[in-house]
């Protein structure tokens, strides 16, 4: 039998999620965090290694002599060195649209955790704050109506479009970076990204992460954008320079932001994030329901069943 690795389990099983479609394809081992100096030994002998978080370099791909393919169990492939890959013509395949449906129920969870503060009331209702109250209510922050404000959209792919459905629904106008498209639906509104990052009142970012977007919202770009504005991203954590939001955050350039990604995770006790005014964050658990990790366990499969039949789907090597 086809000897399958996974390098780093837990994430997507942490208990209520079982291997056992894998596990009917192969011999399949699963370890539920790699350290770097593990990975070499542990996926030596496999034919297909499986990863999420867990590295796989250059050096590491060329010293597994019987590869035949790679599986992320994720979207993003920036763990893997597709190129090494490709040079040695090994498949890597991702696991595509698994959280939309999540991601963009989380992105409006972040915005609206921004405009409601529901965590900042449940916690002073619970401290004894509405008993104490002479009124029949007490607001601790300004709420906001989403009514009428822009969302400006960057990377207006299916969990971007998604978002903007929702927004939609609550009455927003949506504006998306880029050149219009013919696929554009009516109600969309595209902008240059220095228009957007001014014109909107939320930015949501969900553009992957390249060497032409890495650090995209810096102090240039958050200084166009409007103090009331709100930044949120459920995209990728590098996609912002973290300092300059942090300052911009503690200036007041804008009045607040909410993200499920760090550029470094997990992040280090110092982060500037951790301690910005206005900021929510959350533990790059978007795309983390049940039904979105069964889902991708789902697609997985279907990408292994794909390499060792010789017909790989989902290939991310440029072709």
């Amino acid at each position: 039998m086809p000897r399958l690795v996974v390098l780093d389990s837990y994430t997507l099983d942490p208990g209520d999620n079982p291997w056992t479609e894998l596990e009917a394809l192969g011999s399949l081992q699963t370890y539920a965090r790699s350290e770097p100096s593990e990975v070499l030994e542990r996926a030596r002998e496999a034919e297909i290694v499986l990863t999420n978080k867990t590295p796989l370099d250059a050096e590491t791909l060329r010293a597994i002599p019987r590869l035949r393919g790679v599986c992320v169990l994720a979207t993003g492939v920036n763990v893997v060195d597709v190129k090494a890959a490709t040079a040695l013509g090994i498949p890597v395949c991702n696991v595509p649209a698994y959280s939309t449906a999540s991601t963009a129920q989380h992105t409006l969870a972040l915005l609206l955790e921004l405009t409601n503060r529901v965590g900042q009331h449940d916690r002073a209702v619970h401290d004894g704050a509405w008993v104490s109250c002479p009124d029949f209510s007490f607001t601790l922050a300004p709420l906001t109506e989403l009514e009428g404000l822009t969302l400006g959209v960057v990377g207006f792919g299916a969990i971007g479009r998604r978002v903007a459905e929702v927004a939609l629904a609550l009455g927003m106008q949506v504006r998306a970076a880029g050149a219009p498209k013919a696929t554009d639906p009516a109600w969309l509104v595209r902008s240059d990204l220095d228009a957007l990052f001014a014109e909107s009142d939320v930015l949501s970012l969900h553009c992957p992460l390249t060497d032409q977007t890495r650090g995209m919202v810096d102090a240039r770009q958050l200084a166009r954008m409007k103090p009331s504005a709100l930044l949120v991203n459920a995209g990728r954590g590098a996609l912002v320079d973290e300092a300059a939001l942090a300052d911009a955050l503690a200036r007041g350039v804008i009045a607040g932001a909410a993200l499920d990604v760090l550029s470094e995770e997990p992040p280090r006790a110092d982060h500037p994030l951790l301690t910005a005014p206005r900021c929510v964050l959350t533990p790059h658990n978007a795309w983390s329901t049940l039904a979105a990790r069964r889902r991708a366990m789902q697609i997985a499969a279907a990408n292994v069943r794909g390499i060792l039949s010789g017909a790989p789907q989902n290939v991310v090597n440029p072709r």
